[in-house]
C-alpha cells in the first residue's frame, strides 16, 4: 500500500481547505436550489389552480430523491470522482429550473420540480460533505463538517431573499431564469479546484500523522453493486436504525415541515412571502452558527448527548410554532432564532457516530442510506402537512406531532453505540478527532 509523503511546506494552507471550500460552494448552490420552490408555492397555486396538496406533493419527490440519491451519490463519487460527480449534479439542476418555464400540467411540475430537482440536488448534497471530511480531514472532521453542513443554511439565505424579491417584482419566472443562469455560471468555478484524493496531489490528510495510508483507495466497483453491498451491512446493524429513526424524524421536522411551509404558514397569518423568505434567510444565518458549533462541540464531547439535546430543544420550538403570532412578530422572530441555531444541528454528530459504526472508509456511504432515511420523512411530512392543510385549515396539528416526535428521537439516539442490555456499552464514543 502506497504511503504518502507531504509535499507541500508546513506553512502553506493545506489543499484540504480548498476541496473543502469547492464542496462547501457546491453544498450551498444544491441546497438553495432544492430550497426556492417553496417560494413558488403561492404564485404557481394562483396561476394554474392546483392545490396545496399537488405542490407539495412535488416537492415531497424532490426531498424524497434528495436522500435515496445520496448512497449512490457516494457511490458514484468513489468510482467517477467529486469533480465530475458534482458537474453532472449541478447540470441537472440547472435543466430541472429551466425546464419548469414550460410545464403547463401536474405532472410535469411533479418531474421537473421532483424528479430532475431532486436528482441533481441528491448527487450534490451532504453526503458529498461527508465524504470530503473523511477524506481529507485526520483532525478537525467534525468541525469541516459542521462547516460543510452550515452551507445547507447558507444556500436558504443566498437564494431565498433575492429569489423572494425578484418573484414578488417580476413574477416566479423571471427568478427561474436567473437561478439557472447563476447554477451554469458557478459549475467551473466549483468543479475547477475540486480534487478527489490527498494522494492526486501527493499530501496526506490534514493533521495525519507521518506514514500514514490513504483512507480509501478509488474503487471500481459497479456503484449500484457497492450501494447495495453496504446496505446489506447496515440493515443488520442495531445502530443503523437507532440513528435512521432520529434522521427520519429530523428530515420531517426541517426540510419536510419548516423548509415546504413556513412561508405558506406565515402567508396566511397576513406576512408578506419576502417577510417569509427573510426569516427562512436569517434562521439560515444562524444554522451556519449552530452547525460549524454542533462540529466544534462534536470534536470534544459525546454525540448522543449533543443529539439528546438538539432533539428535545427542537421540540420545544415546534410546539411553540402554532402560536407564534399570539406574540406579534416578536415571536416570529424568536421562533426563528432559536430554531435556526438547532436546524442543522444534528449532522456533524450523527457522521461521527457513523463513522464510530462502520469506520471512516464506509461513513460517506452509510451516511447516505442514513440521510435516506432522513428524506424519507422529509418527504411523507411535506406531502402529508399539505393535505392535512387541505383537510382541517391549518398547519397547528402538523406543527405539534412534529415537536412531539423530536423528544422520541432525543430518547433513541442515547441508545447508539450501546448493547441491547442495561448499562452495557460497547465502547465509549471518542471525542477527539
Amino acid at each position: 500500500m502506497m504511503v504518502l509523503v507531504q509535499r507541500s511546506a508546513p506553512s502553506r494552507i493545506h489543499y484540504g481547505w480548498i476541496v473543502a471550500a469547492a464542496a462547501f460552494l457546491a453544498v450551498l448552490v444544491s441546497s438553495g436550489m432544492r430550497s426556492i420552490p417553496t417560494l413558488f408555492i403561492v404564485p404557481i397555486e394562483t396561476e394554474f389552480g392546483w392545490t396545496r396538496a399537488v405542490l407539495s406533493s412535488a416537492i415531497a419527490v424532490s426531498l424524497l430523491l434528495y436522500g435515496l440519491l445520496g448512497p449512490f451519490s457516494a457511490a458514484l463519487i468513489d468510482r467517477i470522482g467529486l469533480r465530475a460527480t458534482t458537474t453532472l449534479a449541478l447540470s441537472i439542476m440547472a435543466i430541472g429550473l429551466a425546464g419548469s418555464l414550460v410545464m403547463s400540467t401536474s405532472w410535469q411540475l411533479i418531474l421537473l420540480w421532483g424528479v430532475v430537482l431532486g436528482a441533481g440536488s441528491g448527487l450534490a448534497g451532504p453526503v458529498l460533505g461527508a465524504i470530503v471530511a473523511n477524506r481529507w480531514f485526520a483532525q478537525r472532521r467534525g468541525l469541516v463538517m459542521g462547516l460543510l453542513t452550515s452551507s445547507l443554511g447558507a444556500g436558504q439565505l443566498v437564494f431565498l431573499p433575492l429569489v423572494a424579491a425578484i418573484v414578488a417584482a417580476d413574477g416566479w419566472r423571471w427568478s427561474v431564469i436567473l437561478a439557472s443562469i447563476a447554477v451554469v455560471l458557478l459549475i467551473p468555478m466549483i468543479a475547477l479546484p475540486m480534487r478527489d484524493r490527498p494522494s492526486d496531489l501527493g499530501l496526506r490528510p490534514f493533521g495525519a500523522e507521518e506514514g500514514a495510508d490513504e483512507t480509501s483507495a478509488p474503487s471500481r466497483r459497479n456503484p449500484f453493486t457497492a450501494v447495495v453491498s453496504a446496505l446489506g451491512v447496515a440493515v443488520v446493524s442495531r445502530d443503523f436504525w437507532l440513528l435512521s429513526i432520529s434522521y427520519f424524524v429530523c428530515g420531517a421536522t426541517t426540510n419536510g415541515l419548516i423548509g415546504t411551509h413556513l412561508v405558506p404558514f406565515c402567508v396566511e397569518h397576513g406576512t408578506t412571502a419576502e417577510t417569509a423568505a427573510g426569516l427562512l434567510a436569517a434562521m439560515g444565518i444562524f444554522n451556519v452558527i449552530g452547525t460549524t458549533g454542533a462540529g466544534w462541540l462534536t470534536d470534544r464531547f459525546d454525540s448522543r448527548h449533543l443529539l439528546f439535546w438538539f432533539y428535545a430543544l427542537r421540540g420545544v420550538s415546534l410546539l411553540f410554532l402554532p402560536y407564534v403570532f399570539d406574540f406579534s412578530f416578536f415571536g416570529l422572530i424568536l421562533f426563528g432564532v432559536f430554531y435556526g441555531l438547532d436546524w442543522i444541528a444534528t449532522v456533524p454528530p450523527t457522521i461521527r457516530l457513523a463513522g464510530n459504526a462502520f469506520g471512516a472508509g464506509r461513513a460517506g456511504m452509510m451516511f447516505g442510506w442514513i440521510m435516506a432515511m432522513h428524506q424519507l420523512g422529509s418527504a411523507i411530512f411535506s406531502a402529508g402537512a399539505g393535505v392535512l392543510h387541505d383537510v382541517i385549515g391549518n398547519y397547528t396539528s402538523s406543527f405539534l406531532f412534529s415537536g412531539a416526535m423530536c423528544f422520541v428521537a432525543s430518547a433513541v439516539v442515547l441508545r447508539v453505540g450501546q448493547r441491547p442490555g442495561p448499562h452495557r456499552p460497547i465502547e465509549a464514543v471518542p471525542v477527539n478527532a
